[in-house]
């Protein structure tokens, strides 16, 4: 008789069991808190795993517990073939949830054919509704094709669609409420994000951050909001509130001042394939090295429970009493 293999989990009780996997570490935008206008060096095409080594380690994973899987880049919809592995990472039994984070701009193409392949949402980073503004934090004037994207993907029925709103005090402060507003009519999620210390110094601003209570008291302000209470499906990091009347919902995520370690389920695969258990914490494990040995699958299960049960109770990388990853986050995910 076979018995369903042991859950993965950690030394602090964690039960881990989502998955995100970044395809790439190229994107077509220069976001500014996220790499210099120039870009970072980029990975050579043989150091990036493979669709086929990534759905191995998928599977591995699927098999071990995981039951959600976000794709994240870079920009994912840039790498060719997404779409092929998105069907396939739809087809493996047992996972519950295949989504995918992109910057929205290559969206209104894709849509039809991403539901078609068995993603089942979207989110989309977008930190501002004005065209010059979008033009200054991305360094490219792309707005109108991202909202063209956040359409398509709705009329799709890539739902909820996720709208990942970073913000920050002198760029994006005075749109918050315009943000909460789009939830009254569309069943989108806005989730406001606290400025991460990701990347480098280079791209931190202690001045820049917005708590999640600032935005909070900034939407009180304006509109009556509701708590959810835990929802199905919401995200260990999120606090949810719901516009009384409104179609959509309202997250924050609150990774600076709300630190939701104790609750963390996920573990992260990058583009050249490490696996890393913490954002903040820089310990990786080369799966890219293991598979290309010819390691088994058994022997694979194997560094996949390893891992997950090392994962830290917390962050490693505290820099100037911040927290700190010195990591871009196109070589990370999303």
């Amino acid at each position: 008789m076979t018995h369903a293999p042991t859950p993965l989990a950690d030394h602090h009780n964690r039960l881990i069991n989502y998955l995100r996997i970044s395809i790439t570490d190229r994107c077509n935008f220069r976001c500014q808190y996220c790499m210099p206008a120039e870009g970072i060096p980029l990975l050579n095409h043989a150091d990036i795993l493979t669709y086929e080594e990534i759905l191995r380690c998928a599977q591995i994973a699927v098999a071990l517990g995981i039951r959600k899987i976000r794709v994240t880049g870079g920009e994912p919809l840039v790498r060719r073939g997404v779409v092929p592995l998105l069907a396939e990472l739809s087809r493996l039994p047992g996972l519950a949830d295949l989504s995918l984070t992109t910057n929205g701009a290559l969206l209104g193409h894709y849509a039809v054919s991403l539901r078609a392949a068995g993603l089942h949402r979207v989110n989309v980073s977008l930190d501002t509704l004005r065209p010059e503004r979008f033009a200054a934090i991305t360094r490219q004037p792309a707005l109108a094709s991202v909202l063209e994207g956040i359409r398509a993907a709705e009329a799709a029925g890539l739902n909820p669609v996720k709208l990942n709103v970073v913000t920050m005090r002198s760029v994006n402060l005075d749109e918050i409420a315009d943000f909460a507003a789009m939830t009254l009519h569309h069943a989108f999620e806005i989730r406001f994000i606290e400025l991460m210390p990701v990347g480098g110094h280079a791209y931190w601003d202690p001045a820049q951050l917005v708590t999640g209570e600032e935005v909070l008291r900034i939407l009180n302000e304006r509109y009556e909001l509701a708590p959810l209470d835990d929802p199905a499906g919401a995200p260990v990091s999120d606090r949810l509130f719901q516009i009384r009347g409104a179609a959509g919902r309202i997250g924050l995520i609150s990774p600076m001042t709300d630190h939701f370690c104790r609750r963390c389920n996920r573990l992260r695969l990058t583009p050249d394939g490490k696996l890393r258990t913490c954002l903040f914490h820089e310990a990786e494990v080369d799966l890219r090295r293991l598979l290309r040995a010819g390691i088994d699958d058994e022997a694979l299960a194997g560094v996949f429970r390893s891992a997950a049960a090392q994962k830290p109770a917390g962050p490693a990388g505290v820099i100037g009493g911040v927290w700190k990853c010195t990591s871009a986050m196109s070589r990370i995910g999303g």
